[in-house]
């Protein structure tokens, strides 16, 4: 049974702790996540002590963004396999919470994969869970160095498309800290630019669903001290009229071997709008993202959302009347269409950067040798 509780932090989070951490009090090894559905009134943090309240955590979105999903999974075994329950059965739920986002499988499996091999050395599970947990918290630091790198490379793309700075950048959902063992994907690229001094302005999609660059990146880019703006997710068409936006920079939940994108619903219109005004659209991951093993577009599953999200609003402060804990703004029983992410073609790509480097044009060749590379620089790395 899910064991899950909630507690509120007296003091201010530090812009970059980590949204995620192990702790081992006497009672037993739990996961605490700073809760994101409550941000960015307040900040809560959520104890797990097993894998389904993690389940329930990740597909409640309180933990969310693809890297920290992967990060979460593999915690999520370390977890199971610390308190000696089934891992096996907890991979296969941790792996099943979202079906979009390919680097919560990517955790999950590395992690079990340590917990098994431990196992057929030493014939006992108490002997073979440290090793799940290391694997956690390898998966964890590498994440915080390829969001390092992917912000080096990033910035060094923005300059060379537009040389002196004053970058004005467009970018949806929620890709900082907040998504990362360390600064981000997309996020991080901007907030690189912002302390090289060559950020003019962050656009901010507000972004469904549940308004994710209106209550997450906008918290970051305030904390930050970013110079930024948050328009809703339809006003985008204008800025890109008025030629207000000189480059575009989204994160990625799944990318195909043909270099199809599939990230929050919304991203494809603006890739669209991108390729018409002429403005580079730029996909931000880690390799991890990238999955030989999904050819296409048409093999990526969209997760659907709940309908309550778009027929109610969420107001803290107010009286629960909808199905969905919110206030009803759409007529009861309206139907509503609530894909969570919706699918880029390769063709709209401007470039996909990683931790291995930029991927320009993007090509099922160009993305089969960076993940070669990838394999290869990490041979002999991890324990």
């Amino acid at each position: 049974m899910a064991d899950q509780y909630a507690q509120t932090r007296q003091d201010n989070r530090p812009a970059g702790t980590p949204v995620i951490r192990w702790e081992e009090p006497p009672e037993g090894p739990v996961l605490v996540l700073l809760d994101q559905t409550r941000l960015p009134a307040e900040e809560v943090e959520l104890v797990c002590t097993d894998a389904p309240a993690l389940v329930e955590a990740i597909q409640s979105l309180a933990v969310r963004g693809a890297p920290l999903l992967g990060i979460a999974g593999a915690y999520g075994v370390a977890l199971a396999a610390a308190r000696g329950f089934d891992v096996d059965d907890a991979a296969r739920a941790l792996e099943n919470a979202r079906p979009t986002a390919v680097n919560l499988s990517v955790g999950v499996r590395r992690a079990l994969s340590a917990y098994q091999t431990a196992l057929a050395k030493t014939g006992d599970p108490r002997q073979a869970a440290p090793a799940a947990l290391a694997a956690a918290r390898q998966l964890h630091q590498e994440d915080a160095q390829a969001s390092a790198r992917m912000a080096e490379h990033g910035l060094a793309l923005l300059d060379e498309l537009q040389p002196g700075g004053g970058h004005r950048i467009l970018t949806h959902c929620n890709t900082g800290s907040l998504v990362s063992g360390g600064e981000g994907t997309a996020f991080a690229v901007a907030l690189a630019a912002h302390r090289a001094g060559r950020l003019r302005r962050l656009w901010v999609d507000e972004t469904r669903p549940l308004l994710q660059g209106a209550r997450l990146t906008a918290y970051e880019a305030a904390r930050n001290d970013l110079a930024y703006t948050l328009l809703t997710d339809n006003a985008a068409g204008s800025l890109f009229a008025a030629g207000e936006v000189d480059a575009v920079l989204i994160g990625a939940d799944r990318i195909a071997a043909d270099g199809s994108v599939a990230n929050k619903v919304g991203s494809y219109p603006l890739a669209v709008l991108a390729r018409y005004h002429h403005v580079p659209f730029i996909v931000v991951a880690p390799v991890t993202t990238v999955d030989l093993d999904t050819p296409d577009a048409a093999s990526i599953e969209v997760e659907q959302r709940p309908g309550y999200e778009v027929t109610e609003i969420m107001a803290p402060q107010a009286p629960v009347t909808g199905a969905g804990g919110g206030l009803p703004v759409a007529p009861l029983g309206t139907q509503a269409y609530n894909p969570a992410f919706d699918v880029t073609p390769p063709e709209l790509v401007t470039a996909i950067v990683t931790e291995e480097g930029a991927v320009s044009p993007v090509t099922a060749e160009g993305l089969a040798e960076l993940c070669a590379r990838s394999r290869r620089s990490t041979v002999g790395q991890r324990p």
